[in-house]
């Protein structure tokens, strides 16, 4: 039996405290937030428009969400263009159910942007 799993090991160990317990646990949620905060970060810095916006989750997720959908119609155009000219364009295609649910989602957002719906079910005001 290995070591870490003989019951000496574990025994030899002292146990931790209930307050051990809970500064280990409030350090594992703090590093959690970071990892969380520094990806919005890195994702904030690629999505165009949103260097320099502050930290607001909701809108780098809106952000890039729209971004992606823009890049999702500019890959159909160029695609068809292709197609037009001839060019065979056999593996190119995202799959049927990514450009569906890509569709319904441009279709929702258009919706909430004449709503003064914002991405996320925020109210936009409306100049």
């Amino acid at each position: 039996m290995p070591d870490s799993q003989s019951p000496t090991a574990s025994a030899d160990r002292p146990r931790l405290t209930e307050a051990q317990k809970k500064e280990n646990h409030i350090r594992s949620e703090q590093k959690r937030r970071e990892a969380i905060r520094e990806g919005f970060d890195r994702l904030a810095s690629i999505v165009p428009g949103l260097q320099g916006q502050g930290r607001s989750e909701a809108v780098v997720l809106g952000g890039a969400i729209k971004l992606m959908r823009e890049k999702i119609v500019e890959r159909q155009e160029i695609i068809d263009h292709a197609r037009a000219k001839g060019v065979d364009t056999t593996g190119w295609e995202l799959e049927k159910q990514t450009m569906e649910s890509c569709a319904r989602q441009m279709e929702r957002t258009l919706k909430e942007e004449r709503d003064g719906v914002a991405e996320g079910g925020v109210e936009v005001k409306k100049e």
